[in-house]
C-alpha cells in the first residue's frame, strides 16, 4: 500500500462524514474554497447550506432537497506526489462513471457522473493544480445525476480552485511530534510530516506505515469511559503516563498492527496512533510506543 492509497482512503473515510446525520451550520463559518455567492452564482438554480468546514481542508454541503455536496483539498508535499495522487483519484473514479477531460480548472481536470440506476447517484470533478488536488461531488437524492448536474458543479470547481492554497494542511513541522519521535517506527530517509488540523498532526513513510497524534479537550468522565468500554481491542492501563492513560492493541477490526496509546491532561486528550500497513517490529507494541506518549504528554 503506497502513501498515495492511504490518501484516498482518507478520502472514502471523509466522504462517510456526508452519511451521518449533520447540524445547521453556524451563521459565522464559511468555506475558505468559495464563497456563498461564488457558490450561487455557479449553481444557481441549487440552494446550498454550508454544514461544516472541515478544519481549512474541504467544506460539506447540504442542498434543499436532501443531496450533500462535499468539496475536498488535498495539499501534498510536492508536484510529483500531486500528481501520483490524482492519477489514483482518476483511475478509481473512472471505474464508478466515465470521464472526460474539463478544461479550465488548475492543470488539467476530469469530470462525469454516475450510470442510470447506479446504487448511490453521484457527479464528481477532480483537478490537479500544483501541490493540490481538489474534488467536487454532488450525491443527489430522490434524482439521477446528469450534465444538468455536472455542468454547474464545474463552474463551482473552476472557481474553487482559484482558492486551493487557503488549505490548512502544511508540512514539515507539528507542535506534537518531531522526526526524531518516529525513529524505529518510519523509515526517516522517505519521511513526511504533515500538520492536519488544529492539534493534530501526521507521518507517514514511502511505504505509508503512519503515526498520529491528535489533541482535543475532553472531560476526565468521557476519558475513563473510554478506557472501560468493550470493543474489539485489547486494553492495557499506562498509570505511568497518569491514571486515566491506556492503550489499544491487537484489534479485531480495523488495522490489527496498529496500536493507539491514549493520555489525559488539563482538560486535553491526546491519542498517539502507530499504525504499519503490514507486519512490522513494532506492531501491537504499546511499550516502545509509551516512550513517544511520554513526550507528548509533557507538552499537553
Amino acid at each position: 500500500m503506497h502513501t498515495i492509497d492511504r490518501l484516498f482512503s482518507c478520502l472514502l473515510l471523509f466522504l462517510a462524514i456526508a452519511a451521518a446525520p449533520v447540524l445547521p451550520a453556524r451563521a459565522a463559518e464559511t468555506c475558505p474554497f468559495i464563497s456563498a455567492q461564488q457558490l450561487a452564482g455557479a449553481m444557481p438554480a441549487l440552494k446550498w447550506s454550508l454544514i461544516s468546514n472541515q478544519d481549512g481542508r474541504g467544506c460539506i454541503y447540504q442542498g434543499g432537497r436532501g443531496d450533500t455536496m462535499m468539496l475536498t483539498v488535498f495539499r501534498n508535499p510536492d508536484k510529483d506526489r500531486a500528481r501520483e495522487l490524482y492519477a489514483t483519484f482518476v483511475k478509481t473514479l473512472g471505474e464508478r462513471m466515465p470521464l472526460s477531460a474539463v478544461a479550465g480548472i488548475g492543470e488539467e481536470g476530469q469530470g462525469g457522473t454516475s450510470a442510470v440506476g447506479a446504487a448511490r447517484p453521484e457527479a464528481s470533478v477532480v483537478a490537479l493544480s500544483g501541490d493540490y488536488i481538489l474534488q467536487l461531488t454532488v450525491y443527489p437524492i430522490g434524482r439521477r445525476a446528469d450534465g444538468a448536474l455536472l455542468g454547474p458543479l464545474t463552474e463551482a470547481a473552476r472557481v474553487a480552485v482559484a482558492n486551493v492554497s487557503r488549505s490548512s494542511e502544511r508540512f514539515g513541522d507539528c507542535e506534537w511530534l518531531t522526526a526524531g519521535d518516529a525513529d524505529g517506527f518510519l523509515d526517516n530517509s522517505t519521511l513526511t510530516v504533515q500538520r492536519t488540523g488544529v492539534g493534530s498532526c501526521m507521518m507517514f513513510d514511502r511505504e505509508a506505515n503512519t503515526m498520529t497524534v491528535a489533541v482535543i479537550a475532553m472531560s476526565r468522565d468521557t476519558v475513563i469511559n473510554m478506557m472501560k468500554r468493550a470493543g474489539p481491542c485489547q486494553h492495557v492501563v499506562i498509570p505511568e503516563l497518569g491514571r486515566e492513560a491506556f492503550g489499544e492493541h491487537s484489534c479485531t477490526k480495523g488495522n490489527g498492527n496498529a496500536v493507539n496509546i491514549f493520555i489525559w491532561k488539563n482538560g486535553r486528550q491526546a491519542s498517539i496512533l502507530f499504525a504499519p500497513v503490514k507486519p512490522h517490529p513494532e506492531s501491537g507494541s504499546v511499550e516502545r510506543l509509551k516512550a513517544v506518549a511520554g513526550r507528548v504528554y509533557g507538552k499537553l
